[in-house]
């Protein structure tokens, strides 16, 4: 599998390091409460389809990416920084 980093163009899927589904970006408030902060840690989606994962380029510029691929085919429909989609969220 290749990603295609915005930074460094594509690379090899072994230069990355797998982080998590990225709605870790959409952190909820400290005072939030016990029952949002559990939904937010613990209740995650593990679907067979389309997802948007964080990824680390450990192997180049250090990036995070928002990467939006298929679970099944593992094929990669958008590559985003972490940073312009967590300011497009605020």
């Amino acid at each position: 599998m290749r990603i295609e980093c915005p930074i460094c163009g594509s690379r090899d899927r072994r230069e990355f390091y797998y982080q998590g589904a990225a709605v870790a970006l959409d952190r909820p408030a400290p005072d939030a409460g016990d029952a949002v902060w559990d939904v937010y840690l613990h209740l995650r989606d593990n679907p067979a389809g389309e997802t948007r994962d964080l990824w680390q380029h450990e192997g180049g510029c250090g990036a995070w990416l928002v990467v939006t691929r298929d679970t099944v085919t593992h094929a990669i429909s958008a590559v985003e920084l972490a940073s312009d989609v967590k300011r497009a969220m605020a």
